[in-house]
């Protein structure tokens, strides 16, 4: 994304009102059968399509900010290979849960 990028948010709680349209359309859709949903716009995904798939090229997951407690050598062989190192530390803990939920 680029910095210009605006982002915006909504509060659950203060959810802005439905207008009796929308009302109307909702009931419209809620009524309609599975078979009647027109889905020609949005074809089923196949096995090969899962298949080559890649993971996370459209997920950013949600950053947070935490202090962690490392090996002076483990900092020092990260922060070698140049500017990025917490980027290469998340990639690591990434793959290493990753191959943990595989099993």
């Amino acid at each position: 994304m680029s910095k210009t990028d605006t982002r915006l948010s909504l509060d659950p709680q203060q959810l802005p009102p439905v207008s009796e349209t929308q009302k109307l359309r909702l009931q419209k859709l809620k009524s309609l059968k599975d078979e009647d949903i027109n889905l020609d716009d949005m074809p089923e995904l196949t096995e090969k399509f899962w298949q080559n798939a890649k993971r996370g090229e459209m997920f950013r997951p949600v950053k947070e900010s935490t202090t962690v407690r490392l090996d002076a050598d483990v900092l020092a062989w990260l922060k070698s290979a140049g500017p990025g190192y917490q980027t290469r530390l998340n990639s690591i803990l990434r793959a290493a849960m990753m191959k943990e939920n595989v099993k």
